[in-house]
């Protein structure tokens, strides 16, 4: 069955091409969902409510750009909907705001540690990393998803970034040390 054929059938609720559109989009979802969430039993459930909305809401799929596409965005509407409501933001006056960059060696540093260090992070700053370092969403955009101030995603990005550099630097240390 092609795609579109999938989607149409799971616009009548059919159990198999929901199954299929599961098993076919899963994998990359579920990454999605592990970068916004704090741990693996939190992203299970992420992937779960995503897929719960996407066959909720597929007759607003109306073939118009691309399917993944759409199935993505719902996925980290999904993920970010725990945190909306809970007020994980901090206002921030944005004179405060510092830049800081983060200089990662992928050959030394193992995905496992980067994706656990990201997990690690306050949830505010965590997801406001995400959308912008990995999904690359802008701060307006971010803003606008969060309900926070453009000055708020700027300043948790910084805060962010600041917390994975020390955490970087600190594993390239011990990594040194061991080595010597």
């Amino acid at each position: 069955m092609s795609l579109d054929q999938l989607i149409a059938q799971c616009k009548k609720n059919d159990a198999q091409a929901q199954s299929q559109i599961y098993k076919l989009y899963a994998n990359k979802l579920f990454s999605i969902c592990l970068k916004y969430s704090r741990n693996y039993a939190e992203a299970e459930d992420n992937l779960q409510d995503a897929y719960v909305t996407i066959f909720k809401k597929i007759d607003q799929f109306k073939s118009k750009g691309s399917f993944e596409g759409w199935l993505k965005r719902i996925t980290i509407n999904t993920a970010l909907q725990r945190y909306r409501s809970v007020g994980v933001f901090d206002i921030i006056n944005e004179d405060q705001i510092e830049d800081v960059s983060v200089e990662v060696d992928e050959d030394n540093i193992a995905l496992d540690f980067l994706l656990q260090i990201i997990q690690e992070l306050p949830d505010r700053y965590r997801l406001v990393f995400n959308l912008y370092a990995l999904d690359d969403f802008s701060h307006k955009e971010i803003a606008k998803m969060l309900d926070i101030s453009i000055g708020t995603s700027k300043s948790n990005l910084a805060r962010g970034r600041l917390i994975l550099k020390n955490k970087i630097e600190q594993y390239k240390a011990n990594s040194n040390l061991q080595s010597l």
